[in-house]
């Protein structure tokens, strides 16, 4: 199997690292290619953090297509260099920024910026999911009005989780893949779209 690659934008084709060994989620071409398509031109000048950067695809991609800035996080040693070697070959490192950090200690602290989309990947069957939204929930600072809070898994494990300051709006599913979609509800707007069929008009 080939590496995947970036598939749009200004790094469109070159394609990207692995990580070494079973530390990552990867992200198909497909998955990746309909969550794009899903936000469309609203990456564009936006501004995201990937708490589980893995190879960074998901950030590389966004950047790609005309992101403002990524933050990647990740515990792993491998990865880190991974997303640096990917953001090297991509000529995208100057837009990033890339931290060796664990994502629940980070999202514990007080915010420092605002993010429009934050990607949630962790790895498989380990209810990291569960808990990093939940760390978003109790400290919502770190969501810019309107923002996306994005999750990748597998479909077996989803699940309800119990929300004050986000909502789900829509999930999607491809293949073994779901992505799941959170925002925060917009108080003036008691009809708030059940998909995203209908986006936040600030994205």
């Amino acid at each position: 199997m080939s590496n995947p690659r970036v598939i749009a934008g200004t790094a469109r084709g070159i394609r990207l690292q692995p990580v070494p060994g079973d530390i990552t989620r990867p992200v198909t071409d497909r998955v990746k290619e309909a969550l794009f398509n899903i936000i469309g031109a609203d990456v564009i000048g936006s501004s995201l953090l990937d708490l589980f950067g893995g190879t960074g695809a998901i950030g590389i991609e966004a950047l790609s297509r005309g992101a403002a800035y990524v933050r990647f996080l990740d515990l792993h040693r491998a990865a880190i260099t991974t997303i640096q070697t990917n953001l090297k070959s991509t000529k995208l490192a100057d837009h990033a920024d890339v931290i060796q950090t664990d994502a629940f200690y980070y999202l514990q602290q007080i915010p420092n910026c605002h993010y429009d989309y934050v990607y949630i990947a962790p790895p498989q069957y380990k209810r990291l999911w569960q808990k990093a939204i939940l760390l978003l929930d109790q400290n919502p600072d770190w969501l810019a009005n309107s923002a996306w809070v994005i999750v990748q898994i597998d479909p077996v494990e989803y699940e309800e989780v119990p929300l004050v300051n986000l909502i789900q709006f829509d999930q999607r599913k491809y293949g073994s893949t779901l992505l799941v979609f959170f925002t925060q509800p917009d108080p003036s707007n008691t009809d708030y779209p059940n998909d995203i069929s209908s986006p936040p008009s600030s994205l």
